[in-house]
């Protein structure tokens, strides 16, 4: 997952909705969010080379319901080939009973093995944010404050151009009471930024600006899936994805 942007606890009856974009190489194969055979409580997209997912929900017991979802952070500088796939952090959360809190805890300890990244998880009570870069050492994540929050490859709410603009759009969805198209539609902006405005990741200019739109076109590379999530208070939540054609066709 390589966009999400997210609310928590600011609609009423449902504690966490979240809009996402995966971008991956198009030859690494994987599958859509459904069921998993060996777990199926757990509804979430497969990784077929790691073994793991990026985003995903599942429902264990009859108030369980849990939400988890991973983004990488980009610094090729400091990509290690030899690092455990970081899908893993999401299924392994999905599949079991730990509380976001206690699965935190879990991880921390190793957390350092995995190339750079983002994990949100959490239920229908508590939401946290954990990564294992930046300044300080999380421990067991931070707990969220009710709010609307974004993370691409960078930290949570990290001020990159389509971070903000989809924050800004998501709100005015939300506060619309906006159809299901519309996210969609949202996720499917392939609007690059101004150069003045890109992050500056490590990677060459060129792929710095393709890689700025919301929704990515490149050749070998771009926006494999879209995806929206509720968790709602009383009822099981819900996962609507979207598998987009690759190379030329992707965003439309």
């Amino acid at each position: 997952m390589c966009l999400i942007v997210f609310a928590w606890k600011v609609i009423p009856g449902v504690p966490i909705i979240a809009a996402a974009n995966r971008d991956e190489y198009y030859d690494r194969p994987a599958t859509p969010a459904a069921p998993w055979p060996d777990h199926p409580n757990m509804i979430a997209g497969r990784d077929l080379k790691g073994g793991g997912s990026w985003m995903g929900v599942s429902l264990i017991g009859p108030n369980g319901a849990r939400f988890a979802a991973l983004t990488n952070i980009r610094a090729p500088g400091e990509r290690r080939d030899d690092a455990p796939t970081r899908g893993v952090l999401v299924a392994d959360f999905l599949k079991g009973e730990l509380t976001a809190s206690s699965y935190l805890e879990r991880i921390a300890p190793g957390a350092h093995r995995y190339n750079g990244f983002n994990l949100v998880l959490g239920d229908r009570d508590g939401l946290y944010w954990y990564s294992n870069r930046g300044e300080g050492d999380p421990r067991n994540g931070q707990l969220l404050e009710p709010g609307i929050y974004g993370i691409s490859n960078g930290l949570l709410d990290a001020p990159w151009p389509k971070v903000l603009r989809t924050k800004a759009q998501f709100a005015s969805l939300l506060c619309q009471g906006a159809p299901e198209e519309a996210y969609f539609e949202m996720l499917a902006d392939t609007t690059r930024a101004p150069d003045l405005r890109l992050p500056e990741t490590g990677v060459p200019l060129d792929l710095e600006r393709q890689l700025s739109a919301v929704c990515i076109e490149t050749p070998g590379y771009g926006t494999r899936t879209s995806t929206v999530v509720r968790l709602y208070t009383d009822a099981p939540p819900e996962l609507q994805e979207r598998v987009l054609q690759p190379e030329g066709q992707v965003c439309v």
